[in-house]
């Protein structure tokens, strides 16, 4: 059986392969710490270029593994939730993604700390959180905003529906959509493409970049770590983890 995280560099480029198909690639707490690794290694690896975030071509990510995310609440800044959106937030390196299938949750909001990002006609995303009771994390609650707009992101967020890669280039985090068979090709292709550039003039670009809204992002991501964790405990919470694991629909009407 192989590991549901896998990280391997070729050609300047480190994969980070999200292997759980049976789960649709659902994130346990073990997975979170293999991605916030798989980063670290890349990031003190002086020969690692960029790295590329890849998932299968009929599923990207479904978000955390909810029975195992109940077990095993992010607590504290050290679990390994908040280890891999902290070193995913302030990687100096290009990140480049490859979605294909479901995006949901962190499945969606990893993509907005990536430099560039393919999506397959089939990819779907949705960023389910009022849904569950919960708040944005990773920093989204700024950053969705900032890239497309106040209304889309309200529309995003606030409905939790799920959207189309169409709706994701509109909404300004997915670079391109490409064909189901060329998806991989094209993101190692980008990938090693930036691999092959001055290494200390693409950190630079990309630094200055985000230089005004890393602060920001920062601040952000602490303040919804904190929501969240409450969040995790009110009864509107409880309400939607019963009724996804009870497979009924939540019933919000006596809060």
């Amino acid at each position: 059986m192989t590991a549901p995280i896998q990280v391997t560099t070729r050609n300047r480029v480190t994969h980070i392969h999200i292997d759980r198909p049976e789960k649709r690639n659902a994130l346990t707490a073990a997975m979170y710490q293999a991605l916030a690794d798989g980063l670290k290694n890349a990031a003190a690896d002086p020969s690692v270029r960029a790295v590329l975030i890849l998932g299968h071509t009929n599923c990207f990510s479904a978000g955390n593994d909810l029975k195992d995310f109940l077990e095993q609440p992010h607590e504290d800044d050290a679990s390994p939730v908040s280890q891999f959106l902290r070193t995913i937030a302030t990687f100096e390196k290009p990140l480049v993604a490859a979605v294909g299938g479901p995006a949901v949750g962190v499945g969606t909001t990893m993509l907005l700390h990536c430099d560039l990002v393919y999506a397959t006609p089939e990819a779907r995303f949705q960023l389910p959180f009022v849904h569950l009771g919960l708040v944005p994390e990773a920093g989204s609650g700024f950053l969705l905003p900032r890239i497309a707009g106040y209304q889309r992101a309200a529309e995003l967020m606030l409905l939790g529906r799920p959207f189309s890669a169409e709706t994701a280039v509109a909404a300004g985090f997915v670079t391109a959509i490409v064909d189901e068979h060329d998806l991989f090709a094209t993101a190692i292709e980008a990938a090693e493409a930036v691999a092959a550039l001055p290494p200390e003039s693409v950190r630079m670009t990309k630094a200055l970049m985000k230089r005004h809204t890393a602060p920001v992002v920062a601040d952000q991501m602490a303040a919804e770590s904190r929501q969240f964790r409450e969040r995790l405990h009110s009864p509107e919470a409880k309400e939607a983890f019963t009724a996804f694991l009870e497979k009924r629909p939540a019933d919000f009407s006596k809060f």
